[in-house]
Order: structure tokens, then C-alpha cells, then sequence
């Protein structure tokens, strides 16, 4: 026992906080099975790796500041035919990143366009990819306070820095001139070195309307669709699923479904 508490001892001061604690089961695994000194060594090893892992991924969720977790296994392709659900698993695939193309989902609230940008960051993020998760308004305040403050480019690294950047809910609000800027900025800064998903409630054709400077618009969409997936989807809201399952609630005479 002597010799085990020195092995688990120096197992703490190498950090290998989890081979510590499995030490002893792992032994007695390895001595009923006749394991080899090798594969107990792998085994402990590997138990130690797994939960580095688990460790780094739950910083990088945290550091990533999505608002919640969701998988590609937890969207409902059914309920939304008329998305490319094998566009989205290559999406899932990561490859995009690596070429340093964008996203851009597009559609009505609620049909599932921040769960697949999610789903994919989720991904990333398991990949050991640095990701960051922020909506249009708290962007552009962020950098609104930081260019008033004479320290906008120390801020703008913030959102340079990750691999992804996810600007969700891009149209919700109409840009006065600063903010339109402010966003440029951002938009011109990634372009070809960095990947950005975004999701937007409006059609590229009323960016102009959200830009409020046609120019702006042209220069943001010329930057953004250069390498892009677009991704319309103009199905239901999942919000209201369980209403149109019961009758409650009705589409007929509304725009769901007609987005473009």
C-alpha cells in the first residue's frame, strides 16, 4: 500500500489528476485480466488523456459563450425538409473553417438557424478549435464602447482571435452609420482569414435596408458571400411546433414559409 500511495503521490505532482484517482481500479482491472505491464500503462494513460479532453473542451465552451448546447442530433430535419441536411453534416465536417469560408443561415425566426450554427460550433470546439458565439447588438455595443473609448483595435482582436466567429441574429435591429462601420470593420478584418457563421431574419436583398448605405451593404455582402454557403430556410418555427401538431395555431394566411 506504501508503494501505491508513493505512485499515486507522484501521479498528483506530474498533474495527472485522474490517473491518480483511477490507479487502484485500474490495478486490480490489470490483475484479474493478466493484463500486460504495457497495456496497464496505455490504460492509465488513456483514462488520464480523456479527461484532459473533457477539461479542455468545457474551457473552450465556456470561453466560447454560446448560449446553450445543441447537436446536429437534436435537429429535427424532418420538420424542416427543405434544408440540406447532407450540407449541413459536411458543414459539421469543419472543412469550410480551414478554407476560411462563411455560413450564412437565413430565414424567419425560429426555423432552427442559431441550433445549426451552434451544432456546428459544438463541433469545432471538440476539435479543439477556438470559437466565439456573440449576437449583432452585443457586437456592435462592444465595439461601439471600445471605438468611444479610443481602443478599438485592442477590442476588435477579440473577435479576430477565434477560428469561428458566430454573429447571430444579424437583422433584428436597423445599423445607424457607426454601427454600419463598426461591423465593415469587423467583416473586411476576417475576410479571407478567418471563418464567420452568421444568422440573419433578413433576405440579402434587404441588407440594404439594415446596412442604411447601400455602398456598405455591397462592400459587407461582396466580403462575406464571397466564400460562403447560403442557407435559406423557410420552413416552420420550431417554437410553434407543438401548436400546429394540436391545430392551435395556424399558418394560413401568414408569411411562414414565404420568407423569399
Amino acid at each position: 500500500m506504501i508503494e501505491l500511495e508513493q505512485a499515486r503521490h507522484r501521479l498528483e505532482e506530474l498533474g495527472m489528476w485522474q490517473a491518480a484517482q483511477l490507479l487502484e481500479a485500474i490495478i486490480e482491472a490489470a490483475s484479474r485480466s493478466q493484463n500486460t505491464y504495457l497495456s496497464f500503462l496505455n490504460e492509465l494513460l488513456e483514462a488520464e488523456l480523456q479527461e484532459r479532453q473533457r477539461r479542455n473542451v468545457e474551457v473552450r465552451m465556456k470561453l466560447s459563450h454560446l448560449p446553450y448546447r445543441r447537436t446536429l442530433s437534436e435537429f429535427d430535419f424532418s420538420f424542416q425538409p427543405g434544408i440540406d441536411e447532407r450540407l449541413i453534416r459536411e458543414l459539421a465536417g469543419l472543412t469550410f473553417i480551414g478554407r476560411h469560408e462563411n455560413v450564412l443561415f437565413l430565414g424567419p425566426p425560429g426555423v432552427g438557424k442559431t441550433h445549426l450554427a451552434v451544432a456546428i460550433a459544438m463541433e469545432a470546439i471538440g476539435q479543439g478549435l477556438p470559437v466565439y458565439f456573440v449576437s449583432l447588438t452585443q457586437l456592435i455595443n462592444d465595439l461601439r464602447k471600445a471605438y468611444e473609448e479610443n481602443r478599438l483595435d485592442k477590442r476588435m482582436r477579440v473577435y479576430l482571435r477565434p477560428r469561428l466567429l458566430i454573429v447571430d441574429e444579424v437583422g433584428y435591429l436597423p445599423l445607424d452609420p457607426l454601427a454600419a462601420n463598426l461591423f465593415f470593420q469587423l467583416v473586411c478584418a476576417r475576410y479571407e482569414k478567418g471563418s464567420m457563421i452568421l444568422t440573419s431574419n433578413k433576405s440579402i436583398g434587404e441588407w440594404d435596408e439594415l446596412m442604411g448605405d447601400p455602398v456598405l451593404a455591397t462592400a459587407v455582402l461582396d466580403r462575406l458571400l464571397h466564400h460562403c454557403h447560403v442557407i435559406n430556410i423557410r420552413g416552420n418555427s420550431y417554437r410553434l411546433k407543438d401548436k400546429l401538431k394540436t391545430g392551435i395555431y395556424s399558418t394560413q394566411g401568414t408569411k411562414v414559409g414565404q420568407f423569399f
